[in-house]
C-alpha cells in the first residue's frame, strides 16, 4: 500500500533538515542577513525618478520645485543605499560583526559619500547613451521614446549605477542590480565591464557583456552579441584575469556576432558581420563579413535549385 504524504513527512523532513547542518551555505550564517532584493529594485526605481523625473510617475517637476526634488530623492535614496550596503559589508564578517557596528556604518557611508558623488556624471553618461540609440535607430519617434520604452537603455541604466558600486567592491548589490535588468530585458551585462559613452544596443535581446570586457566609445551592438571567456574551466583561479574582449572606439558589432578571449582586440572603426566568431583580434578599419551556406530549396517535381547562393554581406558604417 502506497504511503500517505503525512505518513512520508517525517522522513522528508529529517532529509532536509540534516542538510541545513551539514552546509555552511545553509543555516551556517543564521545570524547574518543578505540585501533585501526587493529593496534594491525599489533603489533601482528611485534613481529612475531622481535621473528622469516625469517619466515612470507622477511626479511634476519645474524650475520652482526641482532643487526640492533633487534633494528630498537623494537624502531617501542615501538612506535606503546605506542600509542596505551595510548589510552587504556584514555579511562575510566575523559573527560579532553586524551591519550595526560603526566600522560597517563608517564604510557604508564613506562608499554612499563616494557613490553619489558620481550621479551626475552618470546621468551625463546616460544622456549620451539616449542620443546614441536616437541617433542610431530610424525606428525611434524621439529621444523619450527611448527612456520611456526601450530595453536596452533600461539595462545600460542599470548597469552604470551598478558599475560604481563594482569599483567601490560593494558585495551581492551590484550583481543583483544587473540581475534584475537581464530578467527583465533578456540583456545581460556584468557590472564588472568597462562601457564607454555613447553606447547604444539595438533590440538588445540576447547581448552578453562579460565581467572584463572593455567597450570604447561610440560603439553599437545588435541583438544576441556575445562578448565572451574563450573558456571559464579554472573556474576562481581565472578571477580578476582579463579574459573577455575589448572592444574600441566606434565598432558596430551585428546580431549573433561572437568575440571572445582577453586577448581578443577588435580595432577601432571596424565592422563585424552578423554570425561572426572571433577569438582573435581584428587590426582597426576592418570590416568581418561571414559568407552563408549555399541555400538548396527543392520543389514539388524534386528539382534542386542552388542560385541563391549569397556571397558576402555589405554594411555601412
Amino acid at each position: 500500500m502506497k504511503q500517505t504524504f503525512n505518513e512520508m513527512l517525517p522522513e522528508i523532513v529529517e532529509a532536509i533538515t540534516a542538510k541545513y547542518k551539514e552546509s555552511d551555505l545553509l543555516l551556517g550564517k543564521t545570524e547574518k542577513q543578505l540585501p533585501i532584493r526587493s529593496e534594491i529594485i525599489d533603489i533601482l526605481n528611485d534613481f529612475k525618478d531622481l535621473l528622469f523625473p516625469g517619466y515612470f510617475n507622477n511626479d511634476h517637476i519645474d524650475s520652482n520645485n526641482a532643487a526640492f526634488y533633487t534633494g528630498q530623492k537623494l537624502s531617501n535614496l542615501h538612506y535606503k543605499m546605506r542600509k542596505q550596503i551595510s548589510i552587504a559589508l556584514a555579511y562575510n564578517k566575523d559573527s560579532s560583526i553586524t551591519a550595526a557596528s560603526p566600522d560597517i556604518q563608517d564604510e557604508a557611508e564613506r562608499i554612499c559619500c563616494v557613490f553619489f558623488q558620481t550621479i551626475p556624471t552618470i546621468q551625463d553618461y546616460l544622456l549620451l547613451d539616449v542620443k546614441a540609440g536616437y541617433d542610431g535607430d530610424p525606428a525611434a519617434d524621439s529621444m523619450e521614446q527611448i527612456i520611456y520604452s526601450y530595453p536596452g537603455f533600461y539595462a545600460i541604466f542599470v548597469y552604470r549605477l551598478a558599475h560604481e558600486l563594482y569599483k567601490l567592491k560593494v558585495p551581492f548589490i551590484p550583481r543583483v542590480m544587473t540581475e534584475h535588468a537581464h530578467s527583465k530585458t533578456g540583456i545581460d551585462i556584468n557590472a564588472g565591464a568597462e562601457i564607454g559613452k555613447h553606447f547604444f544596443m539595438d533590440h538588445g535581446t540576447g547581448i552578453v557583456i562579460g565581467e572584463t570586457t572593455v567597450i570604447g566609445e561610440y560603439v553599437k551592438l545588435y541583438q544576441g552579441v556575445t562578448l565572451g571567456a574563450l573558456s571559464t574551466r579554472g573556474g576562481q583561479h581565472l578571477a580578476g584575469v582579463k579574459r573577455h574582449p575589448t572592444i574600441e572606439d566606434r565598432v558596430t558589432i551585428y546580431s549573433n556576432a561572437t568575440i571572445l578571449g582577453g586577448e581578443t582586440v577588435i580595432g577601432s572603426d571596424s565592422v563585424i558581420g552578423g554570425g561572426a566568431f572571433i577569438t582573435s583580434s581584428i587590426p582597426k578599419c576592418t570590416r568581418v563579413s561571414v559568407t552563408p551556406p549555399e541555400l538548396a530549396i527543392k520543389n514539388s517535381s524534386n528539382t534542386t535549385t542552388t542560385d541563391l547562393k549569397a556571397t558576402s554581406y555589405v554594411y555601412e558604417i
